[in-house]
C-alpha cells in the first residue's frame, strides 16, 4: 500500500515529467556551478536561465513542477522580507520622484516599441501593443484571448524580453561597477528553524489568500508581506539561510528557461530581432530614468537600474537579492509598475482601432 505522500507526487507528478524535470534540474544546477566558477554576475539565475533555454530551443523536454515553482516565489519573497528593517522603511519618503519617474518610462517604453514593430515589423496593433508591454506576462496573455492579437509572437517575445533581461542587467551592472561584490543572500544571522517554519507557514497561508484574491505574484508578495512584518516588529529576526536561498535562485533560473520548451527555430527566428528592439528600448528608457533618479535621491545607480528594469518581478526580486540592493526598494518599483499596467493596458487598448 503507497504511502500518502508517495500517491501525493505521483498524481502531482506523472511518470512521463519525472525525466523532464530531472533533465531541468541536472542542467540549471550544473550550469549555475559552471557561472559560479568562471565568474558569471548572478550566477545562479543567469547560468540556468541561459543554459535551460537553449536546451528547450534544442528540443530537451524539460519541466518545472507548479509546488517547487510555488516554492521558489515564497522562498524569495520571505528573503526579500527579511531585509526589510525600520531603517529601509524610513528612506521611503525619497521615493514619490522614483515611482514618477518610473511611471514616465512605462508609457514611453510602450509608445516607442509599439511604434517600432508596427512600422518595422508589421505587428498588428494588438500584437504591437501588447509585445511592447514592459511586464506583467500572465495578465498580457490573458487580455490577448479577447482582442486580435498573435498570442505565439506575443509569448515569445515577451518571454525572451524577461530572458534578456535577466541576462543583460547583471552584466550592465558588473560593467560599470566592476567593484560591486554580488551576494547570495542578506548578511547576518540566520533565522532559527521554528522561526523559519513559522514564517513559511504564515507566508504560504497569506499567499494562498492573495492568490483567491488574483493579486499578481501571490505566492512572492505573501512571502514579501509576512518576513517584512515580522521583521521590522522584530517578532521574528534573521535572514533567510544561504541553503534555501541559493537553490531557489537557481530553480528561478530553470523556470525561465523552461518557458522555451518547445519552441521552435523559426518562431524563435521571426521574434528574435523584435523581442531585441523590445528590450533595448527598454534598457534604454529604464537606464536613463535610472540615472535621472540617481541625481535627486540617494540610492545606488545599480540599485536604480534593477528597480527599473521592466523584468519579471519574481527575476528582478532575487537579481536584487543576489545584487545586495534594499529589498524594499525594489520591491515598490516592481510591484507598482505591475499595478500601473494592470489599469494602463486596458485603457490603450481602448484606443486602437481595428
Amino acid at each position: 500500500m503507497k504511502n500518502p505522500l508517495s500517491k501525493y507526487l505521483q498524481q502531482q507528478l506523472p511518470s512521463s515529467q519525472l525525466k523532464s524535470i530531472l533533465y531541468a534540474l541536472v542542467l540549471g544546477f550544473g550550469a549555475a556551478m559552471i557561472a559560479l566558477v568562471i565568474g558569471f554576475p548572478a550566477p545562479f539565475l543567469t547560468g540556468p536561465a541561459l543554459v535551460v533555454s537553449l536546451a528547450g530551443v534544442l528540443g530537451v523536454p524539460l519541466f518545472m513542477p507548479n509546488f517547487l515553482r510555488n516554492g521558489v516565489f515564497v522562498v524569495i519573497g520571505m528573503t526579500m522580507g527579511a531585509g526589510i528593517t525600520p531603517e529601509t522603511v524610513a528612506t521611503a519618503a525619497k521615493w514619490p520622484l522614483s515611482i514618477l519617474m518610473l511611471f514616465a518610462g512605462l508609457i514611453i517604453i510602450m509608445i516607442v516599441s509599439a511604434r517600432f514593430l508596427s512600422t518595422l515589423f508589421g505587428y498588428d496593433k494588438h500584437t504591437a501593443l501588447l509585445s511592447a508591454t514592459p511586464g506583467h506576462l500572465s495578465y498580457v496573455l490573458s487580455l490577448s484571448t479577447e482582442t486580435k492579437a498573435d498570442i505565439p509572437v506575443l509569448s515569445i517575445v515577451q518571454t525572451m524580453r524577461v530572458l534578456t533581461l535577466t541576462l543583460a542587467v547583471p552584466f550592465i551592472v558588473a560593467l560599470i561597477y566592476p567593484d560591486l561584490e554580488p551576494s547570495f543572500g542578506l548578511e547576518g544571522a540566520p533565522i532559527t528553524f521554528k522561526g523559519l517554519f513559522i514564517l513559511s507557514s504564515v507566508a504560504v497561508a497569506v499567499g494562498v489568500v492573495l492568490t483567491k484574491l488574483k493579486m499578481p505574484a501571490a505566492l512572492l508578495m505573501g512571502g514579501l508581506i509576512v518576513s517584512a512584518f515580522f521583521h521590522v516588529t522584530e517578532i521574528l529576526t534573521g535572514i533567510i539561510p544561504l541553503w534555501l536561498t541559493s537553490p531557489a535562485f537557481i530553480l528561478m533560473g530553470i523556470l525561465i528557461g523552461t518557458r522555451f520548451n518547445g519552441a521552435t527555430w523559426t518562431l524563435l527566428s521571426g521574434a528574435l530581432t523584435a523581442s531585441l528592439v523590445v528590450t533595448g528600448v527598454a534598457l534604454l528608457v529604464s537606464g536613463a530614468a535610472a540615472l535621472i533618479v540617481g541625481m535627486f535621491i540617494d540610492v545606488p545607480s545599480a540599485h536604480l537600474l534593477i528597480a527599473f528594469a521592466p523584468g519579471g518581478l519574481e527575476t528582478m526580486a532575487a537579481m536584487g537579492i543576489m545584487m545586495d540592493a534594499n529589498p524594499a526598494f525594489i520591491a515598490a518599483h516592481h510591484v507598482l509598475r505591475i499595478i500601473f499596467l494592470t489599469a494602463l493596458i486596458p485603457v490603450a487598448l481602448r484606443f486602437i482601432k481595428d
